[in-house]
């Protein structure tokens, strides 16, 4: 493979991933949920301030059961929290990156319909 070919793969794999409007959108979804996760103990002090951060591992569920999965292994349910914060964010951009990859296939497809059904041709 020479070093044209893994960078033109690179950046298609960059820019299904957070260069189109759905994987931005869910990007900055997840994004803004943990934010607000991490700032949520600053304004809250109640016993249930930590229940917050259900919300960001909920938003990337299908691929952060896996994380999840290896934290149980793992750690027996002790997982440090730098890998769930850090699964997370990789459950999050494999998603994105899934998302982009389904807005270009439909976005494709569409394109290919219209393409085909013009008077012009």
């Amino acid at each position: 493979m020479t070093k044209t070919t893994l960078t033109t793969r690179m950046r298609t794999l960059t820019r299904l991933t957070v260069a189109n409007r759905v994987s931005a959108a869910y990007l900055a979804l997840v994004g803004g949920a943990m934010a607000v996760a991490a700032a949520q103990p600053l304004f809250a002090t109640g016993p249930d301030a930590s229940l917050i951060w259900v919300w960001p591992p909920l938003f990337t569920f299908p691929a952060f059961g896996f994380v999840a999965w290896l934290g149980e292994a793992g750690w027996g349910g002790d997982a440090p929290t730098w890998f769930f914060v850090g699964g997370i964010v990789l459950s999050a951009l494999v998603q994105a990156l899934a998302l982009g990859a389904l807005w270009r296939g439909l976005r494709g497809r569409r394109a290919e319909r219209t393409h085909h059904l013009t008077a012009a041709n």
